[in-house]
């Protein structure tokens, strides 16, 4: 009987958990079965990332309005309940990045809001 050479698959499968373990160190690159339990971890973390940071950019852009809402005399509440009553329709990053750029800016919208 003639001799099966085996693995093709199998290093395939292997390989392409090892190509995502790029930049580990030690055991987490070198030995398989340490390296798939690392890179499933790091694949989770990389998911929970993407739906951390549209929160954290939510928090920045809220904190950003307010500061900028202060220094004219007026809250975050106040100035996003007259901006929605006046139909402004500026989205909180937009409105973020004019409170930071452009104050003068900001002071016109927050003077429609009012």
């Amino acid at each position: 009987m003639s001799r099966v050479r085996r693995g093709f698959k199998a290093r395939r499968r292997r390989n392409k958990i090892f190509k995502l373990a790029k930049g580990f160190s030690f055991d987490r690159r070198s030995k398989y079965r340490t390296t798939a339990d690392t890179v499933k971890r790091a694949l989770h973390y990389t998911y929970q990332s993407r739906r951390l940071l549209k929160r954290d950019m939510r928090r920045l852009w809220i904190t950003r309005i307010n500061a900028a809402a202060r220094l004219v005399d007026s809250s975050y509440s106040k100035l996003m309940g007259g901006l929605k009553k006046n139909n402004v329709m500026l989205n909180r990053k937009m409105l973020s990045e004019i409170a930071a750029t452009d104050l003068d800016g900001f002071k016109a919208i927050s003077q429609n809001a009012k």
